[in-house]
């Protein structure tokens, strides 16, 4: 018979060659490059509404309200009734960030947390499943008898935005439920600081015994801030946790604010390297910073015009690796800086997971350097303890172009990797 579609000129079923071993979907440690992340799985539901909708179940305009599970279940069910709902997406931000890191990697990574044990048509579960790629591993996901996580976002007529937060089941994953040989062999692990103010809760738990497997199998660690009004409120937990456990810090500049007091980005980061390795600063429509260290035997200055602010001379040495400062013999501070790619969307669709995409690029050149290092221990390219493939120039272009990828489009969330050959004006951004 002929197969429909095209085929390239040879036999479609090769008799002399082996049988190809069929794909495994789930992370096999010893065989797979692989990223670990750890979060409260909730969807995020997009609804519109009335003033009045609001007014009969309490709820505060413009405020974020923490509701309970029953009232909560109550307004999402009138809401389905009435049709008002316009769309649903898997959220939390490590969330995005692993599903993004696997769509631009196009390789497998790992959640951990909690998902409904049994899970119906229509459900936040069932929607979070729908919504998350193929090459996220959820096998390693803890069971629960509830549902996970949701976030209502109600928009009201004058376009005021409402927030009902019903934290489900999602911060039930037990300590017993991280597995350590998944932990071991990965090329990263990923988490928020989301899981500190559950305290008593045992997600906590079990996010200190992910950060103790992870420091005792020299994993690296990566946490994302979260939001200016956590890092206010935990301030001393966070700085005592970035201390002890993470290697690289990512943040916007009001929660950069916070955490060291320091308005200016530049400054905040410069700061923040007495805390951790790496350092990623958002800053809306001035770009992004990335900063950390390299041996002062391996800097390479860079040929892009050089910058002045807050630092002179900040990024002479952008074209540099990055480093954990404890593999450096002459550790030096070294920083990049690039503006809002092509100058930003001409309409911004959504601002809710840029900075997760840009950290999303982060985390695929961490594990392509973990990759190469085991393919190639004998590279040039690893004659130092590097923790990245690239420069910190170069990884500035990479992340900037994911998040201007998130920006332009109406979801947190890749549905495909980025073009793979841009347009006159991209490639002239690339040659810069």
């Amino acid at each position: 018979m002929k197969f429909p579609g095209r085929r390239k000129l040879k036999h479609y079923f090769p008799v002399s060659s082996p049988k190809p071993q069929l794909p495994s979907f789930e992370v096999r440690p010893e065989l797979d490059t692989y990223v670990v992340g750890l979060d409260q799985t909730i969807v995020d539901v997009l609804a519109n509404v009335s003033d009045e909708f609001l007014q009969k179940y309490g709820i505060g305009k413009g405020l974020s309200n923490l509701v309970e599970h029953g009232k909560a279940d109550q307004i999402y069910q009138e809401l389905v009734q009435s049709a008002a709902i316009s769309d649903h997406f898997a959220g939390g931000t490590i969330g995005n960030t692993i599903h993004n890191y696997s769509v631009l990697a196009d390789d497998k990574s790992v959640l951990l947390g909690v998902m409904s044990a049994n899970i119906a048509l229509g459900s936040p579960a069932y929607h979070y499943l729908c919504h998350t790629s193929s090459k996220v591993d959820m096998n390693h996901l803890h069971g629960v008898a509830g549902d996970i996580g949701r976030g209502i976002t109600m928009i009201t007529p004058d376009g005021e935005r409402t927030f009902v937060i019903d934290p489900g089941a999602m911060d039930e994953l037990s300590a017993d439920a991280i597995p350590e040989d998944i932990i071991a062999k990965a090329a990263a692990l990923v988490l928020s600081a989301y899981p500190l103010r559950a305290s008593g809760q045992p997600i906590q738990q079990a996010m200190f015994r992910t950060l103790e497997l992870a420091k005792r199998h020299g994993v690296p660690v990566v946490m994302s801030l979260g939001t200016k009004h956590l890092v206010e409120e935990h301030r001393e937990l966070i700085l005592s946790t970035v201390r002890d456990y993470v290697d690289m810090l990512a943040m916007n500049e009001l929660e950069a604010a916070a955490l060291t007091g320091i308005t200016d980005p530049l400054q905040a980061a410069e700061a923040a390297l007495e805390l951790t390795d790496m350092v990623l600063v958002t800053a809306g429509p001035e770009g992004l910073y990335l900063c950390g260290y390299t041996d002062a035997s391996a800097r390479r200055e860079t040929t892009n015009p050089i910058k002045s602010g807050a630092l002179p001379d900040y990024n002479e040495f952008e074209f540099s690796r990055p480093m954990q400062k404890k593999h450096c013999v002459d550790p030096m501070k070294v920083y990049s800086h690039i503006d809002p790619y092509l100058g930003g969307p001409e309409r911004i669709k959504n601002t809710n997971g840029a900075g997760d995409g840009a950290l999303a690029a982060i985390l695929h050149d961490i594990a392509a350097n973990h990759f190469h290092r085991h393919a190639l221990p004998l590279s040039s390219k690893h004659e130092q303890s590097y923790l990245a493939y690239s420069s910190f120039a170069q990884i500035c272009k990479y992340a900037n172009r994911v998040s201007y990828a998130i920006l332009n489009q109406s979801a947190p969330r890749l549905s495909r990797g980025l073009p793979e050959k841009e347009d006159s004006l991209e490639e002239a951004y690339w040659e810069r």
